[in-house]
């Protein structure tokens, strides 16, 4: 039974599952960001089935360029990392030469800034037409 660990759960908001990750918005309007969570028991990329890491190269892909085409970003960044959050998950983050960390990691960069409820909610129902 897959489970969404409490931290992610906090930090995100759920716009879609695709056949293999649940994909997240992270709750940070600093940076267009989602979060894919294979649904699956795994900490490292290793622990899941090869056919699986074949579809989530495919989703990490499909998220990558429809991030990139939503926001006109100059990079997209995708990393999984895990240091914090054991449950194995992969961002793919927006970034823009103008962005407060540029060219450096998002992390610590800045402090979250999250979504207004109803730019949250608007940034959701965007996502869940062009990522459905």
């Amino acid at each position: 039974m897959f489970e969404l660990h409490g931290r992610l759960a906090a930090d995100t908001v759920s716009v879609i599952d695709w056949p293999l990750c649940r994909v997240l918005l992270m709750d940070d309007a600093t940076y267009p960001w989602l979060i894919l969570v294979p649904r699956r028991e795994a900490v490292e990329l290793h622990d899941i089935e090869a056919a699986d890491r074949a579809v989530l190269v495919e989703e990490i892909a499909r998220a990558s360029a429809v991030l990139k085409a939503e926001t006109a970003a100059d990079k997209v960044n995708v990393a999984a990392l895990g240091n914090v959050v054991p449950q194995l998950h992969i961002h793919v983050i927006a970034r823009f030469t103008s962005d407060p960390a540029w060219p450096r990691p998002v992390w610590g960069a800045a402090p979250a800034r999250p979504y207004g409820s109803a730019d949250r909610k608007g940034m959701v129902e965007r996502l869940r037409r062009v990522l459905g």
